[in-house]
């Protein structure tokens, strides 16, 4: 959807097509949970300067959901007043302390958040810090893909629902197959995330995990405040390898996910589909061992999807083929609100051949790390994230 409202803006002469296998936001969309973060996750803090660099990238993808639902007028839930990344461990809140000065100093608007001072913000059990990024937000993206989609079609953009690509042969002129019809096409964009190994795509590189999540029943913002969670901030993420994380719209509907094993979950092959039995009671349990207050909140909503990891975790965007034109962006690792969005413009940029200030970001036209094949990518992570209790993964980089 990014993409294809970058480009028909850019190139109204271009005809653009946009297939979606079952209906807008039914996929990763309307899955999340719904926060947007800054920074790209593998990518460890280093040289402040290239630092904001790399935060400057990201807050242009918050910038661009803002900006399109205030020019388009979009009923949209979104809510832009900060997210806390918080500290559970006395080692990391000390570190993230400097690193939030370090920061400060080249620009990048953070705020460190002692034990006190993120008690008056959100009370979480075991909580020592916390780091504040005003910048960030919450998004619900299913109100924002449905009601961007009749400004994509007043752009001239055709989309097709209901419409899954079965197969693509590459080409000057790619052909993508669907039940309906073939798809020809000059330039096509692989925007299948999760999915993109059934299209015979990344299948080295691209790791499935589902993730459940719940919503409690709604309450108004002055019942949350009592249960800890105050009206001052949209969202949270803490610092388990096995993230935690939730967020809060404006009107006391809460999404949790995350915390422990049982919140995440790889099947055999990598399937996207998930017809296992989920234990959404453990990941209730993880959300009331940090805010006990809230047990008396029932569980309203839960469901799961697939989130696209990259074994360092670092994403990807860029071009390939024999005819260098097949556009990809994926592998966000749980940052995909906002890289999501950035990726239309940088790849709109990239066909355009005006990429130039993306270059060196670590996520532009970078090799994608490749991971162990079947069986053992089943085995391994099993194993691991039994006997340590986290993901298996290749260390980032750091810049």
């Amino acid at each position: 959807m990014s993409t294809a409202y970058h480009m028909a803006r850019r190139f109204p002469e271009r005809r653009i097509v946009l297939l979606e296998a079952k209906r807008l936001a039914n996929g990763a969309s309307g899955r999340n949970g719904g926060l947007m973060l800054n920074w790209v996750n593998g990518v460890e803090p280093g040289d402040p300067v290239r630092a904001k660099t790399i935060f400057d990238a990201t807050k242009e993808g918050i910038d661009i959901v803002e900006g399109i639902i205030r020019d388009h007028h979009l009923n949209v839930r979104w809510r832009r007043d900060g997210s806390l990344h918080v500290h559970t461990r006395a080692a990391g809140a000390e570190l993230a302390q400097q690193e939030v000065e370090a920061l400060n100093a080249v620009g990048v608007p953070l705020r460190y958040l002692n034990e006190g001072q993120l008690a008056d913000t959100l009370r979480m059990k075991g909580a020592l810090a916390a780091v504040l990024d005003p910048t960030a937000g919450h998004l619900d993206g299913v109100s924002f893909i449905r009601e961007l989609a009749p400004v994509l079609t007043g752009l001239g953009v055709t989309i097709y629902e209901n419409s899954p690509v079965l197969s693509i042969t590459e080409g000057a002129e790619c052909q993508l197959l669907t039940p309906s019809g073939t798809v020809r096409a000059k330039a096509i964009v692989l925007a299948t995330n999760a999915s993109t190994p059934w299209l015979g795509y990344f299948r080295d590189q691209i790791f499935p995990l589902h993730a459940p999540v719940i919503s409690p029943e709604p309450l108004d913002p002055a019942a949350w405040e009592k249960r800890g969670w105050t009206p001052k901030v949209a969202g949270f993420d803490d610092d388990l390898d096995r993230i935690a994380y939730g967020c809060m719209t404006t009107r006391g509907e809460l999404v949790f996910g995350g915390g422990l094993n049982a919140a995440y979950g790889y099947r055999y092959g990598g399937k996207t589909s998930w017809n296992e039995p989920v234990d959404f009671e453990a990941v209730r349990n993880r959300l009331l061992q940090y805010m006990p207050d809230a047990a008396d909140v029932k569980i309203a909503h839960q469901w799961t999807g697939p989130v696209a990891l990259t074994w360092n975790r670092i994403c990807a965007m860029g071009v390939r083929g024999d005819a260098n034109n097949v556009y990809y962006a994926l592998g966000y690792s749980g940052h995909g609100v906002t890289l999501a969005n950035l990726a239309g413009r940088v790849l709109c940029d990239l066909y355009s051949g005006s990429d130039e200030r993306w270059r060196g970001l670590p996520f532009f036209r970078g090799p994608m790390a490749w991971m162990p094949p079947e069986p053992l990518r089943y085995i391994g992570y099993h194993f691991v994230t039994r006997m340590t209790g986290k993901s298996p993964r290749k260390r980032g980089v750091k810049h």
